[in-house]
């Protein structure tokens, strides 16, 4: 069974990717993309972008160490 994409809540997006922590970008409009860098430490930080979409659900949040 695949991963699930989607998520009803900007929670359940983060916590699918053990990202919850890291979040300090607030609240997502309908239909925008969120990008922040969460400084973990490394030179460059933590790379965390969700998307939003019209309907109001979360898409799988994309992330990666910055280096």
């Amino acid at each position: 069974m695949g991963k699930q994409n989607w998520f009803d809540t900007l929670s359940g997006a983060l916590d699918a990717e053990g990202l919850a922590h890291m979040w300090d970008g607030g609240p997502i409009k309908y239909a925008e993309t969120r990008a922040i860098t969460y400084q973990d430490g490394t030179r460059y930080g933590h790379y965390i972008s969700v998307y939003r979409s019209d309907s109001g659900r979360y898409e799988r949040p994309i992330h990666y160490g910055r280096g």
